[in-house]
This record gives C-alpha cells, structure tokens and sequence, in this order.
C-alpha cells in the first residue's frame, strides 16, 4: 500500500507501513488466547497387558523422545491402552450367546456372541435396525455396539476389548501417578472415537477427564460486539481428544499424545471437573 504526495514539483511514492496487531492482553478472569499449540505423539509404548503400569510406561516413552510433562500440558490416552492394561477385556469363547442374539447374529451375518457382549454392556438399546445396534452403556455414553470393539487386541483376534469400567477414575489415577512421579500437574483424557447423529465418519470424544475442565462456560458473557452469549459452551475436552488423534491415528500404534501450549482457565487444575459433565441430561435431551 502506498501514498502519494508533492515534494518540490515531484511526485514522491511513500510506503504505508500495516500497523501491527497488538499482543493479547490478560482479562481478568479470562484465558489468555495461546500463541500456538503443539501436539507431540507418545512413540513407542509396548502391546499392552492387563496389570502393565501405563503411567510408567507413557513416562518412559516421553523420556525417550526428550520430553518431560509439565504442569498445563494434557495427556490425552485412548480408550483401548486404559482397558488392556485394567483387563477389560473378554474371550469370545467365553460367551453364551442367548436366544435373541442367536436372532439377531443369524439375520444380519453376525458374530452372536459379540451381539450377546453388546447386549450385556448395554443399559439402553437406542436403536436395533439394519444389522447395527446403538446402545447407551452403564456410564451413559450411546454409541454403536456399547463401546465393544474388537479391532487392534493383539495376537489374539479372539478376545473383545470393553469400555473401562470407570474412564473418570483411570484418567485421575493415571494423573495422581504422573504427578507423583514427575511433579507435573497435568490434564489426563481418557478417549475413544464416536460417530455423531447427521454427520458421516467417527470423531474423537473424552470419556475420563482428570485434571482439566471438560467444558468452557460462555454464558452470560459477551461475544466481541458487546451480545450476551445465552447457550454457548465449549467441549473442551473432546476437543482436546480430537487434536490428539491427529498425531495418533488407527494404524500408526500410537495410543497417546501429548498437547502443550492450551490456554486452560485459571481455576485449580486439580478440581476441574469428570467426563460426565459432557453427558447431556436426559431432561434437556430433545432426541430421546
């Protein structure tokens, strides 16, 4: 952009400089927008076995790559290293299919005892049409098969991998022993990949939430023209989950992540808030 102007008889051409944004200033009360944020996959960690210590063994892959955790950094873990090494886990050998899921195993070309597996795992049948089952689980997740999956188990294709018993609690354990370990008080996601009513393709959601607040409340501030925000509040915490699964993947055997440079709100990190949070209440659910 320039500017012209006379100078003795003379047309002289004058750069206008841009004026430079100015940095973000704190507001009390508020976090302070990150200047930029750094996904670090965890490489390396063995197959997992029921009764492994995942903490250590996170910590032993993240010494290796040369990272120490820090207090504000977020370990996102997924699902399946949690229930391996807390042994939830069943082998389909073990199961005795009932009469309804022999039905339904015979009607749509399934495995009736991994259909007698999701019946069990199940609270709610939300939908049993057209060979897929959508079920809420005891913890209240809804989400196809209950959560059962049977995909990267080991050398054992026969066994099935469950959801944790309590993700809330594995995400607190595996922080109480980072944090006994190294001193770092950080955030701990404990996730899983969903699929989402009206959209195509599965997305990562937080199950455990230990250390962070799952969710941001916006409501009654005000958006950038000075309008009050009335329903907004951000899903921090599955946010986080699916900024891990971009350096994790399904193939890659990468079951953590590590996420540095989040501006997470001031309140004390150790008493933020659980997954459930992220459940919707049944009263305020117009699709039940």
């Amino acid at each position: 952009m320039s500017t012209q102007t006379e100078r003795g008889g003379e047309t002289v051409r004058a750069k206008t400089v841009p004026a430079r944004p100015e940095p973000a200033r704190s507001v009390p009360g508020k976090p302070v927008p990150p200047t930029a944020v750094t996904v670090l996959p965890v490489w390396g960690l063995p197959e997992l076995l029921p009764g492994d210590d995942l903490a250590a063994l996170l910590l032993d892959a993240l010494r290796t790559q040369g990272v120490l955790p820090q207090t504000s950094d977020v370990l996102v873990v997924a699902q399946k290293a949690v229930s391996k090494v807390e042994g939830s886990r069943v082998a389909l050998s073990a199961v005795r299919p009932s009469r309804q899921s022999l039905a339904w195993a015979a009607q749509w070309d399934k495995d009736a005892r991994q259909v007698e597996l999701v019946l069990r795992e199940a609270r709610r049948i939300v939908r049993m049409e057209r060979g897929l089952i959508i079920a809420e689980t005891r913890h209240g997740f809804v989400c196809a098969n209950a959560g059962l999956d049977l995909s990267n188990t080991g050398t054992d294709s026969e066994v099935a991998i469950l959801l944790p018993e309590d993700p809330d609690r594995s995400a607190a354990l595996l922080r109480e022993a980072i944090l006994s370990a190294t001193g770092a008080a950080l955030g701990v996601i404990v996730s899983d990949s969903f699929g989402r009513p009206w959209r195509t393709g599965l997305t990562q959601v937080a199950l455990g939430v230990a250390g962070l607040p799952p969710l941001l409340d916006h409501r009654e501030q005000q958006d950038a023209d000075g309008r009050p925000l009335l329903a907004t509040e951000i899903a921090l915490a599955d946010e986080l989950a699916c900024a891990a699964d971009l350096v994790c993947g399904k193939t890659a055997r990468v079951p953590a992540a590590l996420i540095r440079g989040v501006a997470l709100p001031p309140a004390p990190l150790g008493n933020a808030g659980t997954g459930q949070a992220l459940l919707r209440e049944a009263a305020m659910d117009l699709f039940r």
